[in-house]
């Protein structure tokens, strides 16, 4: 699989169909993978896929998007998951389907921690995002690389997020909001978690202006609160279960949780999922005579 990559890069440069391909490499110790611009086909060998290939490199084609355009048009290592943002960023004119070539990967899952990982992969050392993951076998792609995944979805959402939804749900709200505001409270505003996320594209964020404040941005509850809840506002009905918010953050601080609460919320509204139609708007930003009114009062 790694070198039928290797070689359709190499393919993909040598023609001049691309002028870079966006990958994954090892770091200097091989001890984790590392996002790589391979603009020459004989350093394609660098290009490696294994289950530590973690990042979502579609951040790349957002705000870095014009550094990139300045290269010349792109070819990008795209998972399944990693894939599901593509769609979302096409569907949002943030980009053209041609303007991006796909390598998309079979996957049957990651891992986040090397030591982890001993050449085999078991859902216990895998996040919760691979366990219910639909799209091993990549749906959108111009190329597709390695052998179909096995794997059948459960019947129902599994794994640790939902079932701690579950939990937090049985909750008083009381309850619920000193479990969040406990959480909430490490937060150092670093921002981290926009910085990773491919879907926070904005040119300037709402965190940046200050005529008038809309967020405080001092690392107190009050602007810890009104930061989180805002950026998970702004993902509802768009957030593509890549994980990545949760990994970056250096507090630990919960995101998948709030995230994927409004996802089950937008599915059960609107009987939507982002990511899987590049046609399809996601539902907060567009209307529908038939949209449910139960929210009405």
């Amino acid at each position: 699989m790694e070198d039928a990559l290797k070689n359709k890069a190499r393919e993909l440069l040598a023609s001049g169909e691309v002028k870079v391909v966006i990958g994954y490499g090892w770091n200097g110790k091989k001890t984790r993978t590392t996002p790589v611009f391979i603009t020459k086909p004989e350093d394609a060998g660098k290009l490696v896929f294994n289950p530590l290939c973690v990042n979502n490199l579609s951040v790349y084609l957002t705000r870095k998007f014009k550094d990139i355009q300045a290269v010349g048009r792109p070819a990008i290592v795209a998972k399944g998951c990693d894939i599901k943002t593509l769609a979302v960023l096409i569907s949002e004119a943030q980009l053209k389907r041609e303007d991006v070539y796909i390598i998309g990967m079979a996957c049957n899952g990651v891992v986040y921690k090397q030591e982890l990982w001993k050449g085999e992969l078991t859902p216990e050392i895998m996040p919760a995002k691979c366990h219910n993951c639909d799209v091993r076998n990549p749906h959108i792609a111009d190329v597709i690389i390695g052998e179909r995944a096995v794997f059948t979805p459960p019947e129902k959402q599994a794994g640790m997020v939902y079932e701690k939804i579950e939990e937090l749900d049985r909750m008083s709200s009381k309850e619920r909001w000193d479990w969040w505001m406990e959480h909430f409270s490490r937060c150092i505003k670093c921002y981290a978690c926009r910085q990773v996320c491919p879907l926070c594209y904005c040119e300037r964020c709402i965190t940046e202006k200050n005529m008038p404040q809309w967020i405080e941005t001092s690392a107190h509850p009050r602007g810890n609160l009104s930061w989180n809840l805002t950026r998970a506002m702004h993902l509802v009905g768009r957030c593509t279960f890549c994980g990545e918010c949760e990994r970056a953050c250096p507090v630990n601080i919960p995101l998948n949780l709030i995230n994927q609460k409004m996802t089950l919320v937008v599915k059960d509204a609107f009987n939507y999922r982002s990511g899987y139609d590049t046609e399809v708007h996601p539902p907060m930003v567009v209307f529908s005579p038939e949209d449910k009114e139960d929210f009405i009062k």
